[in-house]
């Protein structure tokens, strides 16, 4: 086996997945002429001109307050933790210890770790399941409205909500109407905007919009899933007015290191005021329109591509072809191409900002090789999980864990209470929470999953003894 440091020369294989800046193709001007410095020039501590994201002085602080008032909200923290310590910080910001908060059951396993950190009750909200893809779509306004009618009630207070827009494979919510319905019921909205950082950059009226334009209260951007800055970071945008900036900064100070990466950190700054240039724009819609013509291209010679919100994001539809995107991603490995994210029914392809040329007929020449492979029958769709309705934990994440458990097979799993998180990753959205009584039917909808994912749904559980 190579060693980590062998695997990160160069490498002749077709990047389609994150960081989306394509292995330094698309990476700002100015972060790639720091790069080609003198190695390690950039590995610098907390100096005192330099800051940090937490710190009232120095070059990081001014450099967030800049970025702060060009987007037009109260604060900006710079985030070396990814979108996940940003997002964790902000879900604790809201909720006391005892408080319960809204989540779509598609959130990302990170919310779920917050919960337990803060001993916090997520009450989950049903979304659109795609059965087609085997995996989840975008919540409506109209969904969510019946979702709070009878508004949810897990015997203590409700204290925040969170949703997600874009997800991981590029369905745009209504982000708008969401945060709207929200609002009037007097909490507070969190939006992981990790996959979906371009929209608040793109023209003004341009759609999907974005979280920050529709009025959320804190939205979390990754920088490397949907921006072309470096792996792990991100920006957390702050709106004052219901999400307390002392408790924030709170947060903030117990979930981020006390030693952030002074590369990191220039690569938070680099981007975003690359991302405010109208050199980003011009670039970015160039890529978005190359997307468009390479989706027509394939449909047009016969690929089967499911649609998207993000051209961006190409999802391959494997599972008309009777072939898992399990083994399709084994094959685009063997022809030299790394897709993003492989699932049972389907191969999410990250077209990034880097410019590839030849694609089409790469593309095509797959497609064409897993129909061979398929033998042209159709893998059954995916029933809908039973999660179409609010529901509530019985036990809080972390109440859960603390107690003692046995471990069982999946079939033996009814009626019990789940002591730990299933949750293939990627894309890292839960299908199990500790906490949750397993119903007849969620047992039967998991056992299905694990025959089409073994590697990433276990078939023994843990639950409370």
């Amino acid at each position: 086996m190579p060693s980590l440091l062998e695997l990160l020369r160069p490498d002749r294989r077709l990047a389609m997945h994150l960081p989306v800046h394509g292995r330094g193709a698309a990476l700002p001007p100015r972060l790639r002429r720091l790069l080609r410095q003198s190695p390690g020039s950039w590995d610098l501590p907390e100096l005192p001109e330099i800051g940090g994201p937490l710190e009232r002085q120095g070059a990081v602080a001014s450099s967030q307050a800049q970025l702060a008032e060009a987007m037009g909200v109260d604060h900006c923290w710079f985030g070396v933790n990814g979108a996940t310590g940003l997002l964790q910080a902000g879900l604790l910001a809201m909720a006391q210890p005892g408080d319960a908060v809204l989540l779509p059951r598609n959130a990302h396993r990170c919310l779920i770790a917050a919960c337990e950190l803060g001993g916090v009750m997520p009450v989950f909200l049903p979304v659109p399941f795609l059965a087609d893809r085997g995996h989840a779509g975008s919540m409506n306004a109209e969904g969510l409205r019946q979702s709070l009618d009878p508004w949810p009630d897990p015997g203590r207070p409700i204290s925040g909500a969170v949703l997600v827009h874009p997800t991981y494979h590029g369905y745009s919510a209504e982000i708008r109407e969401l945060i709207e319905l929200l609002h009037a019921k007097g909490l507070p909205v969190m939006v992981d905007e990790a996959h979906g950082t371009h929209l608040a950059f793109a023209a003004k009226r341009s759609r999907p919009l974005s979280a920050l334009a529709a009025g959320a209260d804190l939205v979390v951007h990754s920088l490397h899933k949907s921006a072309p800055g470096l792996a792990q970071t991100a920006v957390l945008w702050h709106r004052a007015q219901r999400v307390d900036h002392a408790r924030l900064h709170r947060s903030l100070a117990r979930l981020q290191t006390t030693s952030p990466s002074a590369l990191l950190l220039a690569s938070c700054e680099t981007t975003l005021n690359w991302l405010f240039s109208h050199h980003w724009s011009s670039l970015y819609e160039d890529r978005r329109s190359e997307a468009i013509n390479l989706v027509d291209d394939l449909r047009r010679r016969g690929v089967h591509i499911h649609a998207s919100d993000d051209p961006l994001r190409l999802i391959l539809a494997t599972g008309e072809l009777g072939v898992s995107g399990l083994d399709a991603d084994d094959l685009c490995m063997r022809q030299g191409v790394i897709a993003e994210l492989p699932e049972p029914l389907c191969l999410t392809f990250c077209l990034g900002f880097a410019r590839h040329r030849g694609l089409a007929k790469r593309l095509l020449r797959i497609w064409r090789a897993l129909a061979l492979e398929g033998g042209g029958v159709p893998l059954t769709q995916i029933p809908d999980p039973p999660l179409q309705s609010t529901s509530i934990p019985e036990l809080t994440p972390d109440e859960a864990q603390r107690r003692a458990h046995c471990i069982r097979p999946l079939a033996q799993c009814v009626d019990h209470i789940a002591a730990e998180l299933i949750c293939p990753y990627p894309p890292g959205v839960p299908l199990l929470v500790p906490g949750e009584r397993i119903s007849a039917d969620r047992c039967r909808w998991l056992q299905s999953q694990h025959q089409r994912w073994p590697d990433q749904v276990p078939g023994m559980v843990k639950v409370l003894a």
